[in-house]
């Protein structure tokens, strides 16, 4: 049996994954599986499918990425966000060596391809999401930052709070100060 992959750009999160698989199930496509990024088909589908596919998924913000550098790029993406946001057990301890091993291509050609195609270092994009992950937590109010640390993988409080202030401009402290008066209560929404 062949197996086709189609990858798809701007696939972030689990209701994206939802998204796919509703379109994939109206157009009666059967997939093996759907991550981010990436749909695995079960059967072999025309040229005419493919293209309703990607009007359908361009509808929804959505792009089937064709070209095999654009692929790796957004595989990066996928997997950085996946750590970052919907990895449960400890992080990854070295992110070069982790990515070189998923996409079994020396790190120093996935760092320059994806330096020269999104204008940012790989370490720069996951710090990114780092930090927008930790301000989901601080907004949340369910966390302490000494626990936020923790579990985005910071050797300690100060190096998650240089790194927010650099990233975003203000301390930890004041990004949840500013939060709490915009919020309003569940019961008032």
């Amino acid at each position: 049996m062949n197996i086709i992959k189609i990858y798809i750009r701007n696939m972030v999160c689990n209701r994206c994954k939802m998204a796919v698989k509703n379109i994939l199930d109206e157009l009666r496509l059967s997939a093996q599986d759907v991550e981010l990024g990436e749909i695995t088909l079960k059967e072999p589908v025309t040229d005419e499918q493919i293209k309703l596919l990607d009007i359908k998924l361009q509808e929804l913000g959505f792009e089937i990425i064709d070209d095999r550098k654009s692929q790796l790029i957004e595989r990066i993406k996928n997997i950085i966000v996946q750590e970052v946001h919907y990895t449960a057990e400890q992080r990854i301890t070295n992110l070069s060596q982790h990515l070189a091993g998923e996409l079994h291509h020396d790190y120093n050609y996935l760092s320059t391809l994806f330096s020269e195609i999104t204008g940012t270092t790989i370490e720069k994009y996951h710090i990114a999401q780092k930090i927008e992950r930790a301000k989901e937590l601080l907004a949340y109010g369910e966390l302490t930052l000494s626990q936020i640390a923790w579990e985005m993988g910071y050797s300690s409080v100060a190096h998650l709070s240089n790194q927010f202030k650099k990233v975003t401009g203000f301390t930890p402290s004041h990004f949840k100060s500013i939060g709490e008066k915009k919020r309003r209560p569940l019961d008032e929404v």
